[in-house]
């Protein structure tokens, strides 16, 4: 990929008026529907699992099965720091729970990242697996398949108490998830972001140029598990309870059908598919508990069928027309 292509990528303008419409729906929400905040403070918490996810695969082309094993270890790092470690100042847990995940990510990003196609994919499935055994086994540290009870958040910045009807949880979240997706953007429209995308489009040429990829690659991997991580505590501090689901297989699936419904390769894609994913959901379990999940692979057959670039990419689409009528 050439310099003139690489350009196309870089940000024409700071900011643009309608990257403000998630953050007035965020506040609007916090106002108009507070019954459902606890549900609300879930679902951004998966917008930033979701945006960590994408910031590997949409931008980087690393495909992962194992993606959730790092959300899993920021939630339980969190949590036996509570625990064990008494320490209860809820920003000290998250970023005990960033390193960790950081860590882990580097370390298994070191090996991940040599393998290509489908055996990287093996292989962070492989790496999920041996840390969900390995939480399953240290029972007197994680609980088992009991879960980590007894976690203990403490007020946030020593003033705001975690209450039962989620408006400490909500803020919280929203404030994080703002820092995050303020982290991502710069990232995604700078150099080092063009940068990933022509890893993804063209990793021979990339070299051929002299750009480091491996350690591009295994940069971008660390940073998005460490900000899997940070989600991974916040459901820990929001819930006061971290179970084995945390590091399953299942989860990974999960948040690779919200990016793919939201969009991939592109940070707006991962506030639609998560909301879109989380509500369809919590509606039909409560209407069919026994098969809600037909109707999430119906809407996701749907959207792979007849809108490619996601339920964002299908909008993008109708309003191109819409200006050519």
């Amino acid at each position: 990929m050439d310099g003139q292509r690489l350009k196309f990528y870089l940000p024409r303008e700071p900011f643009e008026i309608t990257e403000l419409i998630p953050w007035v729906l965020g506040i609007a929400v916090f106002f108009l529907l507070p019954e459902y905040l606890a549900l609300a403070a879930r679902i951004l918490i998966f917008i930033i699992l979701v945006l960590s996810l994408d910031l590997i695969v949409g931008y980087a082309g690393v495909v992962s099965l194992g993606h959730g094993v790092f959300f899993g270890v920021g939630a339980y790092a969190a949590g036996i720091a509570s625990v064990s470690l008494a320490i209860h100042d809820p920003l000290i847990q998250m970023l005990i729970a960033a390193a960790c995940a950081g860590l882990l990510g580097l370390l298994s990003g070191a090996v991940v990242l040599r393998g290509r196609g489908l055996t990287l994919i093996m292989l962070t499935l492989a790496v999920a697996s041996l840390v969900h055994e390995a939480a399953n086994r240290a029972t007197q540290l994680t609980g088992g398949a009991d879960g980590l009870t007894g976690v203990v958040i403490g007020p946030l910045l020593g003033l705001f108490r975690f209450d039962m009807f989620g408006k400490t949880a909500y803020v919280y979240s929203l404030v994080v998830l703002f820092m995050v997706w303020l982290l991502l953007r710069t990232l995604c429209r700078s150099p080092f972001g063009a940068s990933l995308i022509g890893i993804h489009q063209n990793t021979m040429r990339m070299h051929a140029i002299g750009t480091p990829v491996q350690r591009q690659l295994l940069f971008t991997y660390t940073l998005a598990a460490a900000i899997a991580g940070i989600a991974g505590a916040l459901l820990t501090q929001t819930s006061s309870f971290v179970g084995l689901n945390t590091l399953g297989f299942e989860l990974s699936g999960e948040i690779l059908v919200m990016l793919i419904l939201g969009g991939v390769g592109r940070l707006y894609g991962a506030f639609v598919g998560p909301v879109v994913f989380l509500v369809a959901q919590d509606y039909l379990a409560k209407q069919f508990p026994e098969n809600w999940y037909l109707g999430i692979g119906v809407l996701l057959i749907v959207v792979i069928l007849y809108a490619r670039g996601g339920i964002l990419g299908l909008f993008d689409l109708l309003v191109k027309k819409g200006v050519k009528a």
